[in-house]
């Protein structure tokens, strides 16, 4: 190679780690001030309280529900709840009153906390109610019911008959029933170390329809209630089943906002159909399979045998036993008379 090609090889490469140099330095002196201008926001721009979630009205906060973001301290207002003013710990267990979407800072008014009047009214829907029904340990599924969980109502009777059999019958009459309180308290109570402590409770209220809950009025005087706690997964499963069977219809130009919405009410919706039932037969070979005879579940004693077009007395003819659902009757086909 002779020497003005080396010369020129030799420039080309100072030139190009010459420009490399100045490249660097200029990145480097650009990132450094936005590196420093975030961490000094990061450490000056205040934390508001906002919405994790989309949170309709009725919503019980958990710890999930919310949390402290930055914001603009041009827009903080004086009813957002600002990180290092605000206890957390006080809000968990308050109620949505005014929808919140998601992301959008929570105010003091759209909370109202137990106690408050129009607490309990808050947390229920639109056309909904609450009422309140006495549970055991055995009933109330050991404790392990929170507000906020998804439960199923089960109806425990036992039918006398009047030839001194019973019919010993357990019947789910209620369906995904939303917990709103236990023994008063709408908030999951925590120990030191942040789990939660499972403690047994005597009343459990829930979220009804107003048809519903007069079932469950007449429901408390005819047997025993318990609580079926119900897994997360079955509101799901059962909401894709309604749909594929047309029960829950979502318009065409719904936006997702609006099928969201459909969606969420056909979920948190009661269900008092699609009983299903267990009886002592089903369980022990000892036990009753059907309905003690006539005249043992409330109905009245069969009228005294008429007399015939003579004056002469009647005598019922052979019955034949019928069962229609859960009650059993016995229909005459024929009489005879007693001349």
């Amino acid at each position: 190679m002779d020497r003005k090609k080396l010369v020129l090889l030799v420039a080309a490469l100072i030139v190009a780690v010459g420009t490399a140099l100045v490249a660097r330095s200029m990145f480097a002196g650009a990132g450094a001030p936005q590196a420093e201008a975030a961490a000094q926001v990061e450490a000056q721009g205040p934390k508001v309280l906002v919405a994790q979630r989309a949170l309709p009205v009725g919503t019980i906060i958990t710890a999930d529900a919310i949390g402290f973001q930055l914001w603009p301290e041009e827009l903080v207002q004086d009813a957002y709840f600002l990180d290092g003013e605000a206890d957390m710990s006080k809000l968990l267990g308050t109620v949505v009153r005014h929808p919140i979407t998601a992301g959008e800072p929570v105010t003091q008014g759209s909370l109202v906390a137990p106690g408050d009047r129009g607490f309990l009214a808050a947390a229920l829907a639109p056309g909904m109610r609450a009422i309140t029904v006495p549970v055991t340990a055995q009933s109330g599924v050991g404790g392990f019911v929170f507000p906020g969980d998804r439960v199923d109502m089960v109806l425990t009777q036992q039918v006398e008959g009047n030839d001194g059999t019973n019919l010993k019958a357990s019947e789910t009459i209620l369906r995904n029933l939303r917990v709103l309180a236990t023994d008063q308290s709408t908030v999951s109570e925590k120990a030191d170390d942040g789990s939660t402590v499972v403690k047994e409770f005597r009343t459990v209220t829930l979220e009804v329809t107003p048809v519903i809950a007069e079932k469950v009025a007449v429901a408390q005087t005819i047997g025993t209630l318990s609580l079926s706690l119900r897994s997360l997964a079955d509101n799901q499963t059962e909401l894709e089943r309604a749909i594929a069977a047309g029960d829950v219809s979502i318009p065409d130009d719904a936006s997702p906002e609006e099928e969201e919405r459909l969606l969420r009410q056909a979920m948190a919706r009661p269900d008092d159909g699609k009983s299903t039932y267990v009886t002592g037969g089903d369980v022990s070979r000892f036990q009753r399979r059907s309905a003690p005879p006539q005249g043992a579940i409330g109905r009245a004693p069969a009228p005294a045998a008429p007399a015939g077009a003579t004056g002469a007395p009647v005598r019922q003819g052979p019955s034949v036993r019928v069962t229609r659902g859960k009650e059993t009757e016995d229909v005459p086909v024929g009489t005879v008379s007693l001349k």
